[in-house]
């Protein structure tokens, strides 16, 4: 007779455990809609917790309901719960493929990459035909460092029809490591795909798309013969040449040939011939993203000043745009047409009455640069780019046109998820700091996926600042502000302050009115943390030397010596002393190297702003990474930061990549 009740009980319990159930995944799936603001996914996530809180008060054993309520509590960065409640789960129903996911995304999120692979396993014993597992697979190799491995599962997941935004944003990390050694059609095709999928930080596979042309044009070869007709219809190139700024001396010949050999048939037959003009088009994109860096022979600088003269001439005449729209696309490859002498006149038109393919050259070459230039007039720092020629005003780097992908997320989260902090002091809006921002990207994607902050971009260059203000207006972020150090010091000095600060590009040693170390120091409110790197770049062999040639020859930041300085260090590339620069991405931009020789980070200020976080007193050591990311235990860092305090050169950090976090303790 009891046994019935009981049964009886149950019975009428599980009809409403199932409709809150089903409420909580309704709720759940809106909780992970990238649709909806972070703080609608937060109230979306709590209303799940409610429902499933009900249901498991009806049936505490339903393994259904356990497992999604660790899902909730894993995104709420409550782990340990969040485990717990994936195991009863298990426990109660054994074999679920679902709980073995979720335990492998929290041992991803707890940084056991092969902890993570093992329960990925597990889930597609199973379940063969698991995405989430395969994917969660690919995601435990790729923080594995097996870079080869997680790629060719991501493909195979893009070849299964599986487009989720994780997939393409980690192909896309995985193909930044990969080596390529000769000509692939495979991967040919997956750089085209990745180089298409919109939403994607491109400038990130330069490297990779950038190896996969030398192979198939045998850049190596001297002998190589390049045919214009076929560079035009090779869409990789195109596509490569018009998306990055691929960081390799065997690519910038290849597209300086071709842009040679386009105007050279231009010369012959006075006209640009219409299945020219894509390539044309893309190398006019890569030439700005370079800052024209790309040499030109006498005879092309000719051509070119004779077409400007034209385009002059068809202005004043009062021609229509399509009788000098070949005309501009030459124009575009060798200058930006923002600083032609007939850019006034090009203010007639509007960017959307050019045609369609020709908008992204004429943004680029000349509608985002009047809008930089605006930009600039509002700060007193614009005083410094008057006395130079148009050509030798600075041009904004690194150069970049996407965000990478990000969940949204709160700076709240990133105290209490990512440093095991109390976030019970934080106001409800926060506001962070990033000094050296460059051209914004880190900037952008703080304001822009953090729900919770306002953000203060600052920078030494004016030119980052007005390109990366422009970017934020086109991205329509509003939280963000983008200012030089002047002001940033005088907002400081008026008393306000900041709950986070991250430290990017340190200012150069031609800042000499400013100590970053003292900064940060009166920016930063009790509990603030501070985001710093230990490792300075620009340091090579190859830069000093060129540092030490500028100074002995007293040489201006124009663009004729970067050219200069440039094809010395090309014509010297197979030497040892100067291979460590070829390689870096910096010296494919005349931006990148304008910076890194003439404004070179100022080690002294690392090295200030180091002395002052070992300061146990005042400072404290919250968490460590190592260049690949993974977490470092706290003891031995802090010991070596004291070590270093004290004089110690054998355990300092200057130098070893390391990225660390420090708490104000007061």
């Amino acid at each position: 007779m009891q046994a019935k009740h009981q049964f009886q009980v149950s019975e009428s319990a599980e009809a409403p455990a199932a409709r809150l159930i089903l409420q909580a995944h309704l709720a759940y799936g809106e909780s992970n809609s990238n649709g909806l603001s972070h703080i609608q996914r937060l109230k979306s996530r709590r209303e799940c917790q409610s429902y499933l809180t009900q249901a498991l008060a009806l049936e505490p054993d339903n393994a259904g309901a356990l497992g999604l309520l660790g899902r909730v509590e894993m995104d709420n960065g409550q782990l340990e719960r969040a485990h717990a409640l994936f195991t009863a789960s298990l426990n109660h129903q054994p074999g679920q493929t679902q709980q073995y996911c979720n335990l492998g995304y929290w041992a991803l999120k707890t940084e056991r990459p092969a902890l993570a692979e093992q329960y990925f396993i597990q889930a597609l014993e199973v379940d063969r035909q698991s995405a989430a597992a395969f994917c969660g697979i690919a995601h435990s190799r790729r923080l594995q460092g097996q870079f080869d491995v997680a790629y060719l599962h991501y493909r195979k997941l893009l070849e299964t029809g599986l487009e989720w935004p994780s997939v393409y944003s980690g192909m896309l990390a995985c193909a930044g490591h990969l080596e390529v050694h000769k000509a692939d059609e495979t991967l040919a095709r997956d750089a085209i795909a990745l180089l298409r999928h919109d939403g994607l930080p491109h400038q990130d596979i330069a490297r990779f798309a950038g190896a996969i042309i030398r192979q198939q044009y045998d850049l190596d070869n001297p002998d190589a013969q390049i045919a214009l007709d076929a560079a035009s219809e090779d869409e990789l190139l195109i596509l490569a040449l018009g998306k990055t700024l691929m960081p390799d001396p065997a690519v910038e010949e290849l597209a300086t040939l071709l842009r040679r050999a386009i105007v050279a048939e231009v010369a012959q037959t006075v006209e640009l011939r219409d299945e020219l003009q894509p390539l044309a088009l893309a190398l006019a994109l890569y030439a700005d993203r370079t800052g024209y860096a790309l040499d030109a022979e006498d005879d092309e600088e000719r051509l070119v000043s004779a077409i400007n003269s034209s385009i002059t001439a068809q202005l004043a005449l009062g021609e229509g745009q399509d009788e000098m729209i070949g005309s501009l696309i030459i124009s575009a490859m060798y200058g930006a047409l923002f600083q032609q002498t007939f850019a006034v006149q090009l203010g007639r038109w509007n960017m959307v009455d050019w045609p369609v393919g020709l908008q992204p050259v004429m943004a680029a070459s000349y509608y985002n640069r009047a809008s930089e230039e605006a930009i600039k007039q509002n700060f007193s720092e614009k005083a410094e780019e008057l006395s130079l020629d148009k050509a030798d005003v600075p041009q904004a780097w690194p150069s970049w046109s996407t965000l990478s992908y990000r969940s949204q997320s709160s700076l709240k989260d990133a105290f209490t998820q990512e440093l095991g902090l109390s976030a019970d002091h934080c106001p409800d809006t926060l506001r962070i700091m990033v000094c050296g921002a460059q051209s914004g990207q880190r900037a952008l994607e703080l304001a822009h996926y953090l729900s919770d902050v306002e953000v203060i971009a600052v920078d030494e260059s004016l030119a980052n600042i007005a390109s990366a203000a422009r970017m934020a207006e086109d991205l329509d972020v509003a939280n963000i502000v983008f200012w030089p150090w002047s002001i940033a010091q005088q907002f400081v000095a008026d008393g306000h302050q900041v709950h986070w600060i991250e430290i990017g590009r340190l200012p150069s040693p031609a800042m000499t009115d400013l100590s970053l170390a003292a900064l940060v120091n009166e920016a930063s409110v009790s509990g603030a943390v501070v985001h710093m790197h230990t490792a300075i770049a620009e340091q090579s062999s190859a830069d000093k030397q060129i540092r030490r040639l500028i100074a002995e020859h007293k040489l201006a930041p124009n663009r004729q010596t970067l050219r200069q300085l440039r094809r010395m260090v090309l014509t010297n590339r197979n030497e040892t002393t100067w291979q460590e620069l070829v390689a870096d991405p910096d010296f494919y931009s005349l931006g990148g190297c304008r910076d890194r020789w003439f404004r070179p980070q100022d080690t002294g200020q690392l090295q200030e702003l180091m002395a002052m976080v070992s300061n146990e007193v005042d400072w404290k050591l919250v968490k460590a990474r190592d260049t690949d990311g993974h977490s470092l235990a706290i003891g031995p860092v802090q010991k070596q930061i004291q070590a270093e305090a004290l004089g110690s050169e054998v355990q300092s950090l200057m130098g070893q990549g390391l990225s660390v976090y420090f708490q104000k303790r007061r």
